[in-house]
């Protein structure tokens, strides 16, 4: 608890919020063992290459300064069920929930998250802007009267599709778009841009990619996010059906004829990720042993 309260500079909207319901918890079940299930843990054995920053030598050593990867127990669960419906080793996850952005995530012998030192990076998110020149900031600072409390609450609250389209709700900017509104369109148009060349860069790091799957609200319900990720993307050999993209419920695969790539829709079950963790902390020994949802075939109810 100690270390993890030393660590809240790094995740000050959530590391406070996360130990005030450990206290609560011990307080109320004192006897019951407590297990921390951490997001960035799926992304720990990122390579150097991938982690280290191009930065001074003298702060890297002072910081650690590197990426971190976040979102990762929904990956995990959903690359795990991706694997183990389709066989595919070299799987790319897009995790999509609602208030959250729709980061891809490459999954093979290590994990290749989009994510930098915070979660304020890497494709465009329902409030905060995704990776941006760093040179934009340092300007706006030095020219743009604006105090670091005021950038800060900008980048973490008014940006992303909320900045560009007035909302973050997906629902409504789609609607929106699909009656001709600019600012609705300009918004899905570049949180689709990034997020195709997201998906094409988690390929190459994977030097290609034999599974796609879509899990989390944003991921599962919007058939026309799914198809707009993907268009453009044919010469991964990469297809989808149209007709099953837009019927998808549940653990559905929308893989389209011809296409060299499954690409699938799994029902977010980060629960049963953090049921997994806490398993293998309280009997070790169970952590060689396969969670009963593995087994499952698309569309079948988990455990």
């Amino acid at each position: 608890m100690v270390a993890l309260r030393e660590l809240t500079d790094l995740a000050p909207l959530h590391q406070p919020k996360s130990l005030a319901a450990l206290d609560a918890v011990a307080r109320a079940l004192p006897g019951v063992p407590a297990v921390a299930c951490f997001d960035t843990a799926f992304h720990a054995t990122l390579p150097a290459a991938a982690a280290t920053y191009a930065l001074p030598s003298a702060w890297r050593k002072r910081w650690d300064l590197r990426r971190y990867g976040f979102h990762g127990l929904s990956h995990a669960y959903a690359s795990r069920r991706a694997t183990a419906i389709t066989g595919a080793a070299r799987v790319i996850t897009v995790t999509s929930q609602p208030a959250r952005r729709s980061p891809p995530c490459a999954t093979a012998d290590r994990s290749t998250p989009p994510w930098g030192f915070t979660p304020l990076d890497g494709l465009v998110m329902a409030t905060r802007p995704g990776s941006i020149d760093p040179g934009l900031l340092l300007w706006l600072l030095e020219h743009g009267e604006m105090s670091e409390p005021e950038m800060a609450k900008a980048l973490e609250h008014d940006a992303g599709l909320a900045g560009l389209a007035g909302t973050h709700d997906m629902r409504e900017i789609l609607a929106r778009a699909e009656l001709g509104d600019d600012e609705a369109r300009l918004a899905l148009d570049v949180y689709l841009h990034r997020l195709r060349a997201g998906i094409a860069a988690m390929a190459a790091a994977l030097s290609g990619v034999e599974a796609i799957a879509f899990t989390g609200g944003v991921g599962e319900r919007a058939p026309a996010v799914r198809a707009g990720a993907l268009a453009g993307l044919e010469f991964l050999r990469l297809r989808i059906d149209g007709a099953q993209n837009e019927s998808a419920h549940g653990d559905t695969e929308i893989t389209g004829p011809g296409s060299a790539t499954r690409v699938l829709v799994v029902a977010a079950r980060e629960d049963l990720e953090i049921a997994r963790q806490v398993r293998q902390v309280m009997d070790p020994r169970s952590g060689s042993k396969r969670s009963p949802r593995d087994n499952d075939q698309p569309g079948t109810p988990g455990v």
